[in-house]
């Protein structure tokens, strides 16, 4: 099967079976690249020996990350039963070791100072929104003027990861600073919008926070989805239960959330170091 006609199948499937917009474009990425691998290293004969290779190139060579291959690994399985109806090979039945990283978590001071070093309202209401309600970029990015209930006090998160529906909290704060936001650009569909209409760019909103990150003067490696961290482990730290707050970020498994159980204040602030138990000479 050709390249053009294989991305264009699996195109027509993906949209049939109900994928979001951002899958699609994440798996025919996946399986663009994989064809044109082949076509590199002329490849006549896919077999298993074969996918183990292009999967070993991808990460000894272009140093893909988990989520990276774990994305290129499920666009493969998709293309040899839906598309090609042909088993999986065996090199794809893989478990990834998962990687324990712990996620950078701002303090309730150090998201002041950020956003308070922000001028521009726009930029700080695009701010206020992810760490207020723990959104991710891109449904920050798709938000709406009509998912914002003022009355009830909640933003409406459509066809968020793995095309779900939620709400999130609509805070006070954020409440009042939105109503003069939304009185002074008047933007047309969605909440943040670029200069000529559509949706505001990812980039700008990653610019936005990496300036106002370098401008607060926090050394902490802070980015966007940083701001959502801090949300959910903050709501942990002043009580709220932790199946809430899985509710909140959309995870599906409440083992997800529990990372934030690892990190908490409240966790360690019941631990005493062995080290103050000590009467040290500092003299």
């Amino acid at each position: 099967m050709q390249k053009a006609h294989l991305l264009k199948s699996a195109k027509q499937k993906l949209l049939i079976r109900n994928y979001s917009e951002r899958t699609v474009a994440s798996y025919l990425s996946a399986i663009n690249h994989f064809a044109s691998w082949l076509i590199i290293e002329k490849v006549t004969k896919v077999n298993d020996e074969i996918v183990e290779n292009y999967l070993y190139d991808l990460k000894k060579n272009k140093k893909r990350s988990i989520s990276s291959m774990k994305q290129t690994v499920a666009a493969l399985k998709f293309i040899f039963v839906d598309v090609l109806n042909k088993p999986i090979p065996s090199s794809l039945e893989i478990r990834f070791r998962i990687e324990e990283k712990i996620p950078v978590v701002l303090s309730e001071l150090e998201v002041t100072r950020i956003l308070n070093s922000v001028i521009n309202l726009k930029h700080k209401v695009i701010l206020m929104t992810i760490y207020s309600s723990g959104i991710r970029l891109n449904e920050l990015l798709s938000l709406q003027v009509q998912d914002i209930d003022f009355d009830r006090n909640l933003i409406v998160v459509k066809m968020g990861k793995g095309n779900k529906d939620r709400q999130s909290v609509l805070s006070q704060s954020l409440k009042c600073v939105l109503l003069q936001y939304l009185k002074k650009y008047q933007p047309s569909k969605y909440v943040f919008e670029g200069q000529k209409g559509g949706r505001y760019s990812a980039s700008s909103v990653q610019s936005i926070m990496k300036k106002a990150v370098k401008n607060s003067g926090i050394k902490k490696h802070a980015t966007v989805h940083t701001l959502r961290h801090s949300f959910a482990t903050h709501l942990l730290e002043n009580g709220t239960d932790i199946r809430f707050i899985q509710e909140l970020l959309g995870h599906k498994r409440l083992e997800t959330t529990q990372i934030y159980t690892h990190i908490a204040k409240v966790s360690f602030d019941r631990i005493k170091s062995p080290l103050d138990r000590l009467d040290i000479n500092l003299n």
